[in-house]
Parts: C-alpha cells; sequence; structure tokens
C-alpha cells in the first residue's frame, strides 16, 4: 500500500458506493468518498446517512474509522484503488447518458498513478469500459495492464433486502487484460465472500444486463398476462402460485403497478442502445419496456372501472395511494410507477392523495401531493386506495377491512367484494 495514502477512493457515495465503503473499512481499508453533491457530502460530515440500508451508527463508525467524503475529485490520486459508482441514467430521449462516467474517467486521468487499479461498477452497454474508459486513461501516456490496472465489476446491489448484501453477493469482476482482472479480484476478496472472475469487461459488463433484462422481460410477461386474464376472469395471482410448486424449469414472477428503481426500466436500454449500434433492433427489450411502461395506463383504467361499479367517476373521487417508492420498505423513489400513475389519475379529474411512511413529503411535476399520516383514516375516507408498495408498517387487515374500495397491485390482500387483485 506504500505511496497511497488511501487504500480505496469511491467515486458515487449513493446506493451503490456508500455501502462498498462500509465493506471496505470493515475490511481495514483506509476510504476516501468522492461525490459531487455537497449536500450529501456535508450530511455524511455530520454523521447522517441517506441510504436506506445504512444508519446513522455506521456513518459514525465509518468516519471514526478514517473515511473521507469529499467533493473535490483531486483525492483519487491518493488512493490506490478507485472505484466508480456514479449513475448510469437515460437522457430525455431514453438514450444511456453517461455525463458522470466521462466526469469520473477524466477526474481519475487527471490524477492516475502507476500502480492505481480503476474499476467502473455504474451499469453500462458492454464495450464502455474497452471504448471509454481505456482511451481516456491512457492518453495519460500510461498503459493498462502495465502501468495501471482497469477491470468492471457490476454493481448487484438490492435496497432492503435483509438476505443479500455486497459482502455475501457473489463478486462478478472482468479486466481488460489478465493482469487487471487479477489485480482487481484480489481487491474484491478482501471485502466479498466470493469473487466471480470472468473473461474481460464486455463479458462483465453484458453480466449485469442480461441480470435485468432476464427480470425485465419476464415481468413484462406476467403484467401482459395480468392484463387479459382479468378480462377473462382467471386469478392470474392463484395460478402463478399453482406453477410455482414445479421444482424445475420455472421461476415465479408476479405482476405490478410498472418496474421502478435505477435497474429495471433503465438497464435494458443500454443493452438495446448497444444492439442498435449494430442495426437492428433488440425486439424482446423493447417489447417489455412497451409492456411494463403501459402498467400505470392499465392501472389507472382498473380504477376506473372500479369506481364505476359503485357509480362512481374518476373525475372528483378522493383517491389514495399506497406505498409511493418503487419497492417495499424503503425511502428509494427512483423510477418509481407512482409518479406516472399520479400524471394519469390528476388528468382524469381525481384528487390524489398518499400514504408513505418512508416518504415524508412528496411531489410530481412541482404539485406536492398531500400526504395522508393515519392509515386508518386515509382508506376509510378514500372512494379508492391503491396499493402500490406493501410496506411493513401498513397494517393490511385494516386496509382490507375499513377501505371502501381497494385495487391491490402487489397481491398482497385477499380479493372480496371491496378489493380487487391486479
Amino acid at each position: 500500500m506504500s505511496g497511497f495514502k488511501y487504500d480505496l477512493g469511491v467515486i458515487g457515495l449513493g446506493y451503490v458506493g456508500l455501502p462498498l465503503v462500509v465493506e471496505a473499512v470493515a475490511a481495514g481499508m483506509r476510504v476516501a468518498g468522492i461525490d459531487a453533491s455537497e449536500r450529501k457530502v456535508t450530511s455524511l460530515l455530520a454523521g447522517q446517512s441517506h441510504v436506506d440500508d445504512i444508519s446513522e451508527a455506521q456513518v459514525a463508525h465509518l468516519l471514526a474509522n478514517g473515511f473521507h467524503p469529499t467533493t473535490s475529485p483531486d483525492v483519487v490520486g491518493d488512493c490506490e484503488t478507485v472505484v466508480i459508482c456514479v449513475p448510469t441514467p437515460l437522457d430525455d430521449d431514453r438514450r444511456p447518458d453517461l455525463g458522470a462516467v466521462n466526469a469520473a474517467t477524466a477526474a481519475i486521468a487527471a490524477k492516475l498513478r502507476p500502480g492505481q487499479l480503476v474499476v467502473l461498477e455504474s451499469t453500462t452497454w458492454p464495450g464502455t469500459t474497452r471504448d471509454v474508459l481505456l482511451p481516456a486513461l491512457e492518453a495519460t501516456g500510461l498503459k493498462a495492464g502495465t502501468d495501471f490496472y482497469l477491470a468492471f465489476s457490476p454493481e448487484r446491489i438490492d435496497p432492503g433486502n435483509p438476505t443479500f448484501g455486497l459482502r455475501n453477493t457473489p463478486k462478478v469482476v472482468g479486466g481488460h487484460t489478465v493482469a487487471c482482472r487479477d489485480r482487481a479480484v484480489g481487491f474484491y476478496g478482501k471485502i466479498v465472500d466470493t469473487v466471480v472472475p470472468v473473461k474481460g469487461t464486455a463479458e462483465a459488463e453484458m453480466a449485469k444486463l442480461l441480470e435485468n433484462t432476464y427480470r425485465h422481460v419476464n415481468i413484462a410477461l406476467v403484467n401482459e398476462m395480468a392484463m387479459f386474464s382479468n378480462e377473462l376472469g382467471i386469478d392470474l395471482w392463484s395460478a402463478i402460485d399453482a406453477a410455482a410448486t414445479k421444482p424445475f424449469g420455472f421461476q415465479a414472477f408476479r405482476p405490478g403497478p410498472g418496474v421502478g428503481g435505477h435497474c429495471i426500466p433503465i438497464d435494458p436500454n443500454y443493452l438495446s442502445h448497444a444492439v442498435r449500434k449494430l442495426g437492428y433492433p433488440f425486439h424482446f427489450v423493447e417489447l417489455a419496456q412497451e409492456v411494463n411502461e403501459r402498467m400505470p395506463v392499465y392501472v389507472s383504467q382498473r380504477a376506473t372501472r372500479i369506481l364505476n361499479t359503485v357509480r362512481k367517476a374518476v373525475n372528483g373521487s378522493n383517491i389514495l395511494l399506497l406505498g409511493v417508492t418503487y419497492k417495499p420498505d424503503i425511502a428509494d423513489e427512483r423510477e418509481t410507477p407512482a409518479l406516472p400513475l399520479v400524471r394519469r389519475l390528476r388528468a382524469l379529474g381525481a384528487n390524489v392523495t398518499y400514504c408513505d411512511p418512508h416518504v415524508p413529503a412528496w411531489a410530481v411535476d412541482g404539485k406536492p401531493v398531500t400526504k395522508v399520516d393515519d392509515l386508518v383514516t386515509g382508506v376509510t375516507e378514500a372512494d379508492l386506495s391503491i396499493m402500490l408498495a406493501p410496506h411493513k408498517a401498513f397494517d393490511l387487515d385494516v386496509i382490507a377491512s375499513r377501505g371502501k374500495l381497494v385495487l391491490d397491485t402487489r397481491g398482497v390482500l385477499t380479493a372480496s367484494d371491496t378489493v380487487e387483485r391486479l
């Protein structure tokens, strides 16, 4: 470790970067964290956490053990290993946006030193490490695999997962050269239980996209089945439970109001982008995207039908959304399907409120959505309650028994005269 002040520098201190910091500090590493957000860095220095799975006590432990959060990218020159964990969103035209990756790469190139290991963890299309990072870093005159080391290792963070975290989730690692791979495997072997070396960076990049595209396509399949099963009078939830009893050849996926988070709605677009550069579309991904993006519209249509059964119009009705995060028991609202659903319901004239213990305040397109703090009052007074994210804090019996009408998009309630499942 000689010649470097820090063993590790993590660029991007969000849902991916901060858990990496936690495990690295636990392994005895000296860690610097870089984030462009002054608010995040100030919050961390004050001992506060902005990530669901990391407590304030853990942040205090990090700081007490030498963790140095900063907004200055210059610190990367003092780090033996630098891992890029920045967001890779889509732009307004649904195309991959590597702006944050490019900025992080430029910051590293400006301070690159012999012996350093650079790893990209941000999700991107196959070939990014080779075609984007490598030229920028080798423009310094240093050669990857000889003077410095370059690798890709896809993040597999699942916010709110009580069973699998960074340490006990196998870590896929691909290097630009064999020497790069071996160096990266050695690094991750200190902080995770299992390291999975693969042929190269493109294979590691593809592995991440394959994982999420697999989920994306299968979720779209059951979402589309949910639409026509309702028309056919078939309880799809029961059918899925029955199919799941098969001990081989089947994995259960369940429908929902749409897909959210960073991975499922976004990552397959990176793979589609790579395929389109070859001159043809990736039909499975694009069809899955179409189906999953249609789900909030379908939920609003089901809401309209349910209200019609009691001779009410959506226009003027009070509709309560139960849980507006993209998955249960976390505060993460990224790409939540609740957003397009609110837009649709508002366009139809509904008075939309929400109940979510993890979201203290919420606005859609700059217009606040009124929060209902008391679940009993909320479901009792709403003309229709829509279950979107079944947080453990919700009393399901109260929702089922006190709600005038309930649309359950997650299959957590028993169907009844007042409760419909998607």
